[in-house]
């Protein structure tokens, strides 16, 4: 162990501190975008749009998302965690009443981005805390136990959002999104202490220093890898986010209580993987854990395209029960590599954990717009809106990519310095 490691382990809070903080700001990016899904087709109605249109209140939040994590990095690096994430989470509690009040879709898009700015100062900080306080190795079994605090959170958020939705309206879900904003800025200005040290800190936020320290980090061939393997596992889940509710409830006929306690069974795979990542870590390191979540995604894909294939050439008739195996398999791979992922972008970094964290947020983000917009394309073709090939032939591909990249990329590059540097 280096000096500066010696330091940061003699430094850092309680680690139960930091791991419920890690589930609370991590978490909230599942609550932000799980809770409210099981009521989008209730939105669409009251706000008088389409399909298409309501998927773009998700599409928004996500680009934002991506947008904001490049200048909260940043400015974090400069400032320290805490000061961000207080003015982060206070910009999101004044963005999520505005989703609640909005009366058309032009209001909710503008007050969904705002969310996505502000949101994106809670998971940009989280990351990069774990590489102020831990070096990589104990800091991918830190993410790891932060991240069942998220799987839990993701594991409750869709069956509350089902029934606040179903006997309280869709407003009630986004009314829960501020609540739980604003009940982990309560948590962080009373409990959560400054993880970056003064000297630690950069000394300029100036745009061409931006440039230079992104394209430092993009270089590295340790982000490059994890940056593409957390962005395809989300890509691959932001399918899911973006059209199961339309598929299971309109196409497939399940009710809201149902679709809810679908998406929480999706969560407690999610749970699952992360357990497996925290039992596998020890024994196997980063890199050979990721080629479990390889071989998992693997899977997934076979069986959503098996799912696509016998619909399109025999009478057969998927019903939830069928494509539901697909998905928990996914969430279970993506248990796996969230953990490691998250760790292996900042690995490298420890006087740049914003910037890596940001520039891989940004990459997560841009792809999952990227498929929003494409899946809005195909949700307006009717022959497309009423099927479920939205579903399982995107949840494949982004399946066939994780794999890939966990079993190519991340084999050969991911593994991160044992010593900051």
């Amino acid at each position: 162990m280096s000096a500066s490691d010696q330091a940061v382990t003699e430094r850092r809070p309680a680690d139960w501190v930091i791991v419920l903080a890690l589930g609370l700001l991590m978490g909230l990016q599942p609550i932000t975008t799980d809770l409210y899904v099981p009521a989008l087709p209730q939105m669409q109605t009251a706000l008088g749009t389409t399909p298409s249109g309501a998927q773009q209140t998700l599409a928004v939040l996500v680009l934002a998302f991506g947008f904001g994590q490049l200048i909260w990095g940043p400015v974090a690096d400069r400032l320290g965690r805490r000061p961000v994430l207080i003015a982060g989470l206070s910009l999101f509690v004044l963005s999520s009443l505005l989703t609640m009040l909005a009366d058309d879709l032009s209001v909710m898009l503008l007050a969904r981005a705002a969310q996505g700015a502000s949101l994106s100062a809670a998971v940009v900080c989280g990351r990069a805390m774990v590489r102020d306080l831990y070096v990589p190795a104990d800091g991918a079994r830190m993410m790891a136990r932060g991240l069942t605090g998220l799987g839990i959170i993701a594991l409750s958020g869709p069956i509350l959002g089902g029934l606040a939705a179903a006997y309280l309206g869709w407003r009630s879900t986004l009314a829960l999104v501020g609540i739980a904003g604003a009940m982990t800025l309560v948590f962080v200005v009373t409990m959560l202490p400054e993880s970056l040290p003064s000297h630690r800190r950069q000394s300029g936020t100036s745009i061409p220093t931006m440039l230079r320290d992104w394209w430092t980090v993009s270089k590295h061939p340790t982000f490059r890898a994890h940056a593409l393997l957390v962005s395809s596992s989300y890509g691959g889940l932001y399918v899911y986010l973006s059209c199961s509710s339309f598929i299971f409830i309109n196409v497939l006929g399940s009710s809201r209580q149902a679709f809810g306690a679908y998406m929480a069974s999706i969560s407690l795979a999610y749970l699952v993987g992360v357990a497996i990542c925290r039992r596998l870590l020890p024994h196997r390191g980063l890199v050979g854990t990721v080629r479990v979540a390889g071989l998992a995604a693997g899977g997934a894909a076979l069986w959503m395209l098996l799912m696509s294939l016998l619909t399109a050439t025999t009478s057969f008739q998927p019903s939830a029960a069928w494509i539901l195996p697909g998905m928990w398999l996914y969430g279970c791979c993506h248990g796996i590599n969230q953990p490691c992922g998250q760790t292996g972008v900042i690995a490298a970094f420890p006087r740049h954990a914003g910037a890596a964290s940001a520039l891989s947020g940004f990459m997560l983000s841009a792809l999952a717009f990227v498929i929003g917009s494409a899946l809005g394309l195909t949700m307006k073709h009717p022959g497309w809106a009423q099927s479920i090939y939205p579903l399982t032939l995107g949840m494949a591909a982004g399946a066939l990519m994780t794999s890939w990249v966990a079993m190519g990329r991340v084999q050969r590059d991911g593994t991160p310095p044992h010593t900051a540097h």
